[in-house]
């Protein structure tokens, strides 16, 4: 099984583009046999959860379950011609899912995973989550400060804050110079660890998944940096 994900950012005030691809890209997408799961979403702006979208990013995740080569797979014809057309900065990064546990909209989506692998080293990691309307408060209040401290994290290469529905399905996409890495953060940091306890005391999510992948590589440009993620 291999993975892409792309984040497309268009030029200043065509954000509007950004929202129509949401509907237009449901049918190239749905029509393509070969992938058997896809997620068209929004981008927050601080590169993890964040409640205020950034209306010039967009993203795609697209699961192609047959394909076990790591020669990258294109990008759908149609939406390679719609980010030309639009002149958007377009960053895609093909992964290998390789440990996890949840679903997405009821769906093990990258099938069944370990929970743990022996594998340590580059890595890119997937939480998405959502949230209950009850407890929507209560973790908004908390993840700000785990947002502040991934930006400085030891061996992030670059992260990105994406979801389906504004402040209720929230996601972040990280990719990491190791495993070692990954984990310092989110076992040592602490407001990373407060929000997990959080998050099991009060019950915060509806559903909720975890997913690490192999980076196998990537191409262009987010942000305006280029991000190299790839397995060493």
């Amino acid at each position: 099984m291999i993975c892409t994900l792309t984040i497309a950012r268009y030029p200043r005030y065509m954000g509007f583009v950004g929202i129509f691809s949401m509907a237009i890209f449901h049918i190239p997408l749905f029509i393509n046999k070969q992938i058997s799961f896809y997620k068209l979403m929004g981008c927050g702006k601080n590169g993890s959860f964040d409640k205020t979208p950034d209306w010039r990013q967009w993203a795609v995740l697209s699961v192609y379950p047959s394909t076990s080569t790591p020669t990258p797979i294109p990008i759908p014809a149609f939406l390679k011609q719609w980010y030309r057309f639009f002149n958007a900065e377009v960053f895609t990064i093909w992964l290998q899912p390789i440990e996890g546990h949840g679903t997405w909209d009821s769906k093990e989506a990258f099938g069944k995973l370990p929970k743990q692998t022996d594998y340590n080293g580059p890595i890119a990691v997937l939480t998405r989550a959502t949230i209950r309307l009850g407890k929507l408060s209560s973790f908004w209040k908390n993840t700000p400060a785990v947002s502040h401290q991934l930006k400085d994290a030891d061996g992030l290469i670059a992260s990105v804050g994406i979801g389906e529905i504004p402040f209720i399905k929230q996601a972040t996409f990280s990719i990491w110079e190791s495993k070692a890495h990954m984990k310092s953060f989110a076992y040592n940091m602490k407001a990373h660890t407060q929000v997990i306890r959080k998050t099991k005391q009060e019950d915060w999510y509806s559903e909720d998944m975890f997913t690490r992948f192999i980076p196998l590589s990537s191409k262009g440009f987010l942000n305006g940096k280029q991000v190299i993620a790839e397995k060493a």
